[in-house]
């Protein structure tokens, strides 16, 4: 088991121990459902074109992926925002290997619907030195076909655990992304593709490495 897993499976303990069993039974069945969306299948490929982007970073500066990719490979790691503890563990182990993903000439960004402001504030305490980009009202995942709407049957423990998307993504349509990771060449084909719809299951930064 490789050490985000680990740290993964450690979460995991913890949130048994403190959330009502009725909250994990209503997230279990939420990633469950979304298993009946065949995401994964009907989602961008290896092998396809990733769509050209222009984003904006957490200051506000747009990003434009073929300014990325005039430099080499590029990573982009889908996240679901802040608030998600399994997002912050993945985005703070990537940091962890940042250099070894530059020696490797990739540039790694990371991508979310929360407002920059957000963005912002994660970047700072969690010492990230790389882009954390805003994908407004998802229109970017949805491009790709990573993009879903939180069911409703699920939304109200989300606010009872104080999480309101509407802050976060200033919108109500209650759309997140599934986390993946994509790694793009500089022709922009994608060359690797990880994408698990339960979103306690992420990328093995090793594999990860090896595929760039």
């Amino acid at each position: 088991m490789n050490t985000l897993a680990k740290q993964i499976e450690h979460l995991n303990q913890e949130l048994s121990s403190q959330l009502p069993q009725e909250i994990l039974n209503a997230f279990g069945k939420s990633i469950e459902d979304l298993k009946t969306k065949r995401i994964e299948e009907n989602s961008i490929q290896i092998g396809d074109q990733m769509p050209e982007f222009s984003l904006p970073n957490a200051l506000g500066k747009i990003i434009n992926s073929e300014d990325i990719l005039k430099n080499g490979k590029m990573i982009l790691a889908f996240y679901r925002g802040s608030w998600c503890p399994y997002c912050n563990l993945e985005l703070k182990f990537l940091q962890d290997n940042l250099s070894r993903i530059k020696d490797k000439g990739a540039t790694l960004m990371a991508v979310s619907p929360q407002r920059p402001d957000y963005s912002l504030s994660m970047t700072e305490k969690n010492n990230l030195e790389f882009e954390v980009l805003t994908d407004v009202d998802n229109n970017f995942a949805e491009k790709l076909g990573i993009a879903f709407q939180l069911q409703d049957f699920v939304l109200s423990y989300y606010k009872n655990l104080g999480i309101h998307l509407s802050d976060f993504n200033k919108n109500n349509d209650n759309t997140l992304p599934v986390p993946v990771v994509f790694v793009v060449d500089k022709n922009n084909v994608i060359t690797y593709k990880f994408l698990d719809v339960n979103y306690m299951n992420r990328v093995d930064v090793e594999e990860l490495i090896q595929a760039l």
